[in-house]
């Protein structure tokens, strides 16, 4: 199953621009004034909102003042949650996201009636300078058994060809990059330059400069039997790329983004889309400039199964 009807998100106590994460991420913005965090927490309210308004289950769970952790509320990058009942956590590039990790947060998630058949560590990878962020840094194709994944300091290849041969999944292995001033520099997440979804696939080909490894891309995606929506590296830029299909208690299917995503499509696109599910979009613009990422960075997925 491509979609799930849970997410779990993370309400910001101490929200603000992390220093560490802003070395590669080339999203991010610092923002100066005292009501970064009461704008932060005013988003994701609203956007809990939206999603539960349309049936869609959030399990939300607030953040610690400590120890301070200024991203936790991206958690996609840290852990996923299996229908096999695992649960995976992740090694992170940041030392300070690394306390993210809590094991009352899962602890939250079987008090909501799910089951955790096992938990699959794979942070010591840490100690060795190798990093691989979750569904930030790879894209799953559930129904196929596809992973796709953009090279970065946050994607080591060997972890994710290792992840992918133990969860069973083809590895498709690309390089994308971003214009950053005049030089072109590695995009820190995959999940910013694509989005994968039931019958469609949200994509950023210009951020591929190897042609053979576009054509690559292209290929597994049209044989997947996705429908290929591209983007413009302006419109990836403004986290178009960013977006998560969910459903809701009744199978209804949606296209989670933020306002500024929406913002920068043209009507074709949005046309392309809306023939297989509806849009919900949020303004998320202090959490995006402050925290370089959006809507899709902000839902970990939770397909485990229920007791």
């Amino acid at each position: 199953m491509q979609t799930t009807d849970t997410v779990l998100m993370i309400e910001p106590i101490a929200f603000g621009y992390n220093a560490e994460t802003a070395e590669n991420n080339y999203f991010q913005v610092e923002q100066k004034g005292s009501d970064i965090q009461s704008k932060a927490l005013a988003e994701f309210n609203s956007f809990v909102g939206k999603l539960r308004n349309k049936g869609v289950n959030v399990i939300t769970i607030k953040d610690t003042l400590d120890p301070h952790t200024p991203d936790s509320i991206f958690p996609n990058n840290w852990v996923s949650f299996h229908k096999d009942g695992k649960v995976v956590l992740y090694p992170m590039f940041a030392s300070n996201r690394r306390v993210e990790r809590r094991e009352d947060i899962l602890e939250t998630i079987k008090s909501q009636g799910f089951e955790v058949a096992e938990i699959d560590d794979w942070s010591f990878s840490e100690t060795q300078g190798h990093f691989l962020e979750g569904t930030g840094s790879m894209i799953f194709d559930h129904d196929n058994k596809i992973a796709y994944g953009s090279v970065s300091l946050r994607l080591d290849e060997r972890l994710f060809r290792e992840f992918c041969e133990k969860y069973g999944y083809t590895p498709i292995v690309f390089h994308s990059y971003q214009t950053v001033g005049t030089e072109r520099l590695p995009i820190y997440h995959t999940n910013v330059m694509m989005c994968v979804a039931d019958q469609f696939v949200v994509i950023c080909l210009d951020c591929i400069d190897d042609e053979l490894e576009r054509e690559k891309v292209i290929e597994t995606i049209k044989n997947s039997g996705k429908e290929i929506i591209e983007i413009s590296e302006e419109q990836m830029q403004q986290f178009a790329g960013n977006m998560l299909q969910v459903q809701n208690n009744d199978g209804q299917k949606f296209l989670v983004m933020s306002q500024t995503a929406y913002q920068s499509l043209d009507p074709e696109q949005i046309a392309a889309i809306e023939k297989y599910c509806e849009i919900i979009y949020s303004d998320l613009n202090t959490i995006e400039v402050n925290g370089g990422g959006s809507a899709r960075c902000m839902l970990a997925e939770v397909f485990l199964p229920k007791k």
